[in-house]
């Protein structure tokens, strides 16, 4: 008795398999935001306390406005300096970038670090219906990655 063909037992598509890893997973959603009425000496205050590269700014209704990073902040060092300008008057919304582009909350993490890849951004916001839900950075992708290195990645 010959066996023509033998394929063993598939095992069923696990909840936590590549196709399914979606940004909301790993995305950080107790933000630190910014407000533009604040000081660019505040944020600058903040990144240094929270050891964090930058934050979103959001306004009263928590809907994404811009987004301010230690560049931003640097630029303005720099600025002020030159021209002669005290530091305390700058504020965010005169600083921040105010073109965002945000990804979505499904997207799959490993189409998100193709976009990271690709833009060459540290960090993207989520949006949901207007308002700021979350953030995805660099960082939770590999910090993703490396809780996920068992598995076959496709």
């Amino acid at each position: 008795m010959a066996i023509k063909s033998y394929r063993g037992k598939r095992a069923k598509e696990t909840k936590g398999s590549s196709e399914d890893i979606k940004v909301s997973d790993y995305m950080s959603r107790s933000l630190t935001t910014f407000r533009p009425e604040q000081s660019v000496l505040e944020v600058m205050n903040t990144l240094i306390k929270k050891k964090i590269s930058g934050g979103p700014v959001v306004n009263e209704k928590n809907e994404l406005v811009g987004i301010i990073s230690e560049g931003d902040c640097m630029k303005q060092i720099s600025s002020s300096r030159y021209h002669n300008h005290p530091m305390q008057d700058a504020k965010v919304q005169d600083h921040m970038i105010k073109e965002v582009e945000t990804i979505d909350g499904n997207m799959n993490l490993f189409d998100a670090a193709d976009k990271f890849l690709t833009a060459k951004r540290r960090r993207f916001p989520i949006v949901e219906e207007g308002k700021l839900v979350g953030l995805i950075s660099q960082k939770d992708v590999l910090k993703a990655a490396l809780e996920l290195k068992g598995n076959s990645w496709k």
